[in-house]
């Protein structure tokens, strides 16, 4: 990453300032007023840290004219690197000034003293249709590189929505043929999501979203490039899998339907999750290779998931009855390469959840293949057990089933089931309905030609159990009502059991 480079010639609108030079005062007013504005933000990772300072690490415009959009990178004083798309629009903010008082990052003045409005563009479907033809023509603006797939067919003009409902980054959807993925915690180096979804391209007939080109800084100065935006495939879907199987979980839950009928509630679609996911899996093996796990790699897992659980103890108390238990559930990962049972590994999605996952027409689509958000690339591109993923979706259908009973009985859920008759035969039709889901995606994995997760339980109870602790920590600092979910399923795996009882 750089700092502003040279002028940048205007695609569109020349009516608007153009020159680079003229960008530092409006860089500067914008470093001034994101310490209050950016811990406000969803994707902010820095909660609980107090921001005091914000430098430019990259700033170009990408789209001249009135309003303008500029590209930047900045980092905080914690050492993260976040991207903004900054629109500035002349005049105070306001009413009148036509932007969404939630996007507004604040008032600054140009250097003549005028007033200009400082604001998060993502929703600006002017100037996001602006930046979209950087893409079309493929041509480097300062410090940025925009980089088009070769097949890649990318109309120009196309409206732009932003969407909602992501934390760790922004989509923006041009029509119902391409989104734009802005990531916002930036990191160096070659970019995991674009790797994988290359990899799927390239094999053929997989449930993912084309990759259709890409934004990097340039490499400069020995450091290396960053990717920053990947324009890709729009999937068209009736929802995420989060959605469809919580509004499924409600309705078993309250005994509409019958969680336990063949293929009732959720399961014909977990199945078929199932076998999406096996497809996912296959061809990241045939594309990116696979090989057994060494002991000394078995180790540094342990090592990992022992840290993990380490953090969170310190910051969720409820942890520690079951602390003697997870240690013995990771060692026995170790043991089992020990003792020469090594497991395969290649690359994996590496944060896989039902919301991961949109029903499109022609059947399950899995999306966002960055890995887990804030680590660095080279440990979300480390080879990993497949069963990873499946232990993650497995805890997400448990978590899908415990949040719909939370719904209808209200939060907490966890201590009213132990004294309440009725809201305890609620929480045996929730179990049921996600153990009835977890069966119907095993069957969907292990038909579509994955290993049956359920043929090693020690890698499934040891990811499951992980994945339990980061929710529990998660929740712990974002949304303590929803705790007991993750606890009570700490609990049933620190005692050797499923994480559905």
């Amino acid at each position: 990453m750089t700092g502003p480079g040279r002028p940048v010639a205007a695609p569109r609108r020349p009516d608007g300032p153009t020159a680079q030079d003229d960008l530092a005062p409006t860089v500067d007013e914008l470093c001034r007023l994101l310490p209050s504005w950016l811990p406000g933000r969803r994707w902010y990772a820095g909660k609980g840290h107090r921001l005091s300072e914000v430098r430019p690490l990259l700033a170009e415009v990408v789209v001249p004219g009135t309003p303008a959009l500029l590209q930047t990178v900045l980092r905080t004083d914690d050492g993260a690197c976040y991207q903004l798309l900054v629109g500035v629009a002349p005049g105070p903010a306001g009413p009148g000034a036509g932007v969404p008082a939630d996007a507004v990052i604040g008032t600054g003045r140009t250097p003549d003293g005028r007033p200009l409005t400082l604001y998060e563009a993502s929703s600006d479907p002017e100037l996001l249709s602006g930046l979209l033809e950087r893409f079309v023509a493929a041509e480097p603006c300062g410090a940025l590189e925009f980089h088009r797939a070769p097949e890649a067919v990318i109309p120009a003009g196309a409206r732009a929505r932003a969407l909602t409902g992501e934390q760790s980054n922004t989509s923006v959807a041009f029509g119902d043929r391409m989104m734009l993925k802005v990531l916002r915690r930036i990191m160096p180096g070659a970019n995991t999501e674009l790797e994988t979804l290359a990899a799927l391209e390239r094999a053929g007939d997989v449930p993912s979203a084309a990759p259709l080109a890409w934004t990097q800084t340039t490499a400069r100065h020995g450091a290396e490039p960053a990717t920053l935006c990947i324009l890709q495939e729009f999937v068209v879907s009736r929802g995420d899998g989060w959605s469809i199987a919580t509004a499924q979980a409600r309705a078993c839950v309250r005994g509409t339907c019958e969680p336990v009928a063949p293929l009732g509630g959720f399961a014909d679609d977990a199945m078929l999750l199932g076998r999406a996911t096996a497809r996912v899996h296959r061809a990241l093996a045939e594309q990116l290779g696979t090989r057994t796990m060494s002991l000394p790699e078995a180790a540094e897992l342990t090592d990992a998931l022992v840290a993990r659980l380490d953090e969170a103890l310190a910051e969720v108390p409820g942890l520690a009855p079951c602390a003697r238990g997870l240690r013995t559930a990771y060692r026995d990962l170790r043991e089992a390469v020990r003792r020469g049972n090594p497991p395969p590994v290649q690359r994996v999605h590496g944060d896989l959840h039902l919301g991961q996952a949109l029903r499109a027409e022609r059947g399950w689509v899995l999306i966002d293949f960055e890995g887990e958000p804030g680590h660095p690339f080279e440990e979300r591109r480390r080879p990993r057990p497949a069963v990873r993923d499946v232990a993650a979706m497995l805890r997400s259908f448990d978590y899908a089933a415990h949040h719909a009973l939370g719904e209808v009985l209200g939060f907490p859920p966890g201590e009213r089931t132990s004294r309440d008759v009725h809201a305890a035969r609620l929480a045996r039709r929730a179990s049921a309905w996600a153990a009835h889901s977890r069966r119907a995606f095993c069957a969907g994995y292990t038909a579509a030609g994955g290993q049956d997760p359920r043929t090693s339980p020690v890698l499934l109870r040891a990811f499951e159990a992980d994945k339990a602790v980061y929710e529990a920590l998660y929740e712990a600092r974002n949304r303590p009502e929803w705790l007991p979910i993750p606890l009570a399923a700490v609990r049933r795996l620190a005692h050797g059991g499923q994480s559905t009882g």
